[in-house]
């Protein structure tokens, strides 16, 4: 169990699932915590890798807690707690992939994908169900949250960056937003622009309403963040003709950084600052 140094952290009876294969969720709840007034909720993938760099397999982590913590006391965020449900290990590809992109691919580059990476059919749709019909319900059941849209975000790195996109264009009536930190455009570890071709395609019809949406992107400029460049350009192109802009929609580059848990964790506080602003009751 990982431990954390603000809040506490909890972790869920291991949930019966008819979409996904089980894992562990851990749940956040900051400091203060008692259930009395309602939070927001940030659901993160890759639970394992948010919290405690003594347990994940390259002792390197978010650490969600130490980042968020000083937020909340200035009051520079709205009250939230976070959901980690863990990754599936071998098949995280095949989750975290967003499965209707594959009909905007070739045949070829559909079978490579597949046979390499995929490693199995898709299995992207069954867990944004997972997350929308199983696991959302729960937790809004076992916590205190506003369960509304608008308070129901989704945030992720790499294949997780492409997973959060994913989940907001296929539930926009569920996550008011995403934060996709260095997201894995190009589906291998070669620039192409097949993969992100593909994206462009899907996201050109399947993009919600910007006033109705929070986005969040960016990338480093070392390792393999550096191979995005093109693809993430292209993508802000779009974004831009489909109306995407401040203060609704973010794009950034943070030079000198690379594709590691803490190049993610030092820009957690400018991503939760975008998608978790102090709310106002009117």
């Amino acid at each position: 169990m990982p431990t954390v140094r603000h809040g506490r952290l909890e972790r869920l009876p291991t949930p019966a699932s008819r979409h996904v294969d089980p894992r562990p969720v851990d749940v956040w709840l900051p400091p203060g915590y008692d259930g009395s007034r309602p939070h927001a909720v940030l659901y993160m993938h890759d639970g394992q890798m948010l919290f405690d760099p003594t347990t994940t397999w390259n002792r390197k982590a978010w650490e969600v807690d130490r980042m968020a913590a000083p937020l909340l006391a200035a009051g520079q965020l709205r009250d939230f707690i976070v959901v980690g449900p863990w990754n599936n290990g071998k098949q995280r590809f095949a989750e975290y992939f967003p499965q209707a992109w594959l009909a905007h691919l070739d045949g070829p580059w559909r079978q490579t994908l597949a046979e390499r990476a995929l490693q199995g059919p898709p299995r992207s749709d069954a867990y944004l169900r997972f997350l929308v019909e199983e696991l959302k319900p729960a937790i809004d059941a076992r916590y205190a949250t506003r369960c509304e849209r608008e308070h129901t975000f989704l945030a992720g790195s790499s294949m997780g960056g492409l997973i959060s996109l994913y989940g907001v264009c296929e539930y926009p009536q569920v996550f008011g937003g995403a934060a996709c930190l260095s997201t894995h455009w190009i589906g291998g570890y070669e620039r192409n622009d097949v993969v992100p071709a593909a994206a462009r395609r899907y996201l050109r019809e399947k993009l919600p309403v910007p006033e109705t949406v929070r986005l969040w992107m960016d990338r480093g400029d070392q390792t393999l963040d550096a191979l995005y460049d093109q693809a993430q350009a292209r993508v802000d192109a779009l974004m831009a003709e489909k109306g995407f802009a401040p203060p609704r929609f973010v794009s950034r580059v943070y030079a000198g950084t690379g594709h590691e848990e803490p190049a993610w964790r030092d820009r957690l506080p400018d991503v939760l600052t975008f998608l978790l602003q102090p709310w106002h009751t009117p």
